[in-house]
């Protein structure tokens, strides 16, 4: 058997390769991050073998300086791990007392650990392409944070123009509310305009559910604001509104492919009641190929909702406290599915009101349940069959 391990770089990459009777078959080299050094890393695994089957390449998880590499190895047929970096410091910690880290050292410790079969899952072309749901999930969560910082901005600044309005709707979050602080940036552009054109204004942007009515209304209250006159701070609530209707159309994009990819993996994560394809898409993107999880408590650590350990001589905790380590965005996602699924399935709403009823905080009766919640999304991406909801 052939081991090649890689240390990833952004412009190059060190690398070495040995054989299963531990033979150096090329001491470590480093190979530019471009095709051409990729064709030499190929060239040297060929020259060694002539069986693909009987090589194992392995490379360390860094996020995107290792898209191309992965892709090129998977493409070229080869057995690829990718392994995270933090097993393989534990194990290179674990060969010698020595503080030695280089990355022609990582390079040949990620080789050591793939002859030693130390537990590793080889990366599927599958789970290669899920990249792309895993990209489109993170980019839209990034895309609704944004939108979530300018919406605090929006209340802010409808603070200082026109601090009256907000009690007269249900949230300063709608197409109508927007509309007219678009069109009408200050309170004073609002007093003064012509009933009709804020009647229609209104209107058309609410789809008939504010009338005459809410146009006096909205205009009355304009008329006795306390709120100030500040032309710099109507422009930014104009650009405001300008930037998160930009970002709503790109979000809306986003899901669109999203839901594009679901229904080609037609995952029956879906048929759990409460997850959406918001939720759903990020959890499968995050957990990527079942396979490479033994059991539904090794998604758990993953997720970083395992339970910390702190035990010392007789000291042992009683409160511990989840690992948060591992993936954010799994971790957000399973928490937050787990919010809905309480509340549209009667087991898991059972299930939460039980752990209230002994007294659990809500996040935590919630974090009991997430853990109930992946040991079902497991048993049924593993199975392929849908949820059975309770009647």
């Amino acid at each position: 058997m052939i081991y090649a391990g890689i240390d990833i770089a952004k412009d190059k990459h060190d690398c070495f390769i040995t054989n299963s009777d531990g033979e150096v078959l090329f001491k470590a080299f480093t190979i530019p991050n471009n095709l051409d050094g990729f064709d030499e890393l190929y060239q040297k695994i060929q020259s060694v073998t002539d069986d693909l089957t009987k090589v194992k390449v392995g490379l360390e998880a860094t996020g995107h300086y290792s898209y191309n590499i992965l892709g090129y190895l998977l493409d070229k047929g080869l057995t690829t791990f990718v392994i995270n970096p933090l097993h393989t410091n534990l194990y290179r910690k674990s060969l010698s007392l020595r503080k030695t880290k280089t990355d022609k050292v990582d390079a040949h410790t990620i080789a050591t650990m793939l002859m030693s079969d130390v537990n590793l899952k080889s990366y599927s072309d599958t789970s290669y392409h899920n990249e792309e749901l895993k990209s489109l999930t993170r980019y839209r969560f990034d895309k609704v944070k944004e939108r979530a910082k300018l919406k605090q901005s929006i209340s802010r600044l409808v603070t200082i123009l026109f601090p009256e309005l907000e009690k007269l709707v249900p949230t300063l979050h709608m197409a109508s509310v927007y509309d007219l602080l678009f069109e009408l940036s200050s309170v004073s552009d609002i007093a003064s305009v012509h009933l009709t054109r804020l009647t229609n204004l209104l209107n058309t942007s609410s789809k008939g559910r504010y009338g005459k009515d809410t146009a006096i209304l909205f205009r009355e209250a304009a008329r006795t604001s306390i709120g100030s006159h500040m032309p710099a701070k109507s422009l930014e609530l104009k650009h405001t509104i300008r930037l998160i209707r930009e970002l709503d159309s790109e979000i809306s994009e986003i899901e669109s492919e999203i839901k594009s990819i679901m229904d080609k993996i037609n995952s029956p994560i879906l048929s759990i009641p409460g997850i959406n394809y918001r939720m759903g898409s990020m959890i499968i993107a995050e957990i990527g190929d079942f396979s490479r999880f033994d059991s539904p408590d090794k998604i758990l650590a993953y997720a970083g909702l395992s339970p910390s350990t702190y035990q010392s001589g007789q000291l042992e905790s009683s409160y511990s406290h989840m690992e948060k380590r591992g993936s954010r965005y799994l971790r957000y996602a399973l928490f937050n599915a787990t919010k809905f699924v309480c509340h549209w399935d009667p087991t898991f709403a059972a299930y939460l009101e039980k752990k209230r009823s002994e007294g659990k905080h809500y996040n935590v009766a919630i974090s009991h349940a997430a853990k109930k919640l992946v040991r079902v999304i497991y048993q049924l991406e593993r199975s392929g069959q849908s949820y059975i909801k309770a009647s």
